[in-house]
């Protein structure tokens, strides 16, 4: 039995660092015994079938065969469609009524720990409104009005002492969506 997958790859192609090209991205995905591979956008994602029923383990040997390849690390999470459904499904914000810029999901390679959560409880949220966050399975949903890259909480929410030994990647709701029709078996 085989699974559908997204792999989402953690700063690559940005300003010219970490470039990917995503049809040698494709490549790699089939060298690792992949099948069914499709890219989206530039930034780094993936979509492929497999076997395997590892997340961790899938994307530790695509973060290998990416660091064979180019000659850089780059931080991969995998996770399955359905996992990505459920994501999109448990949305606490209303995602119809906002524009994709507007809502983000940073997806996390596992469950915050003790540490992180009470950092987050440290944060004053109200500090931030209308920008919202809020805690879901291995990922932070956040409502950012004016974007990302005007996020005040946003920038909060990426503080080292907040994100300490995680691997963490963000993709706004339209690559939400996208993904998630892309992985649906």
């Amino acid at each position: 039995m085989t699974t559908k997958y997204a792999a989402l790859l953690r700063g690559i192609n940005v300003s010219g660092h970490k470039r990917v090209p995503m049809p040698e991205l494709r490549t790699v995905l089939g060298e690792l015994g992949h099948t069914d591979i499709a890219t989206h956008l530039q930034s780094g994602n993936a979509v492929f079938r497999s076997g395997d029923q590892d997340e961790s383990a899938l994307a530790a040997a695509l973060e290998h065969a990416l660091h064979e390849r180019f000659g850089f690390s780059v931080d991969c999470i995998v996770r399955s469609g359905s996992y990505l459904a459920a994501v999109a499904d448990a949305c606490p914000f209303p995602a119809a009524e906002l524009e994709g810029k507007q809502l983000h999901v940073t997806y996390l390679d596992r469950a915050m720990e003790a540490d992180h959560l009470a950092g987050l409880a440290g944060l004053d949220a109200s500090a931030y409104l209308p920008e919202a966050f809020e805690l879901g399975d291995r990922c932070v949903y956040l409502y950012a009005p004016d974007g990302l890259g005007r996020s005040k909480l946003a920038a909060a929410l990426a503080r080292p002492q907040l994100t300490k030994g995680l691997t963490a990647t963000t993709r706004n709701w339209n690559t939400v969506a996208k993904l998630v029709e892309m992985t649906r078996v």
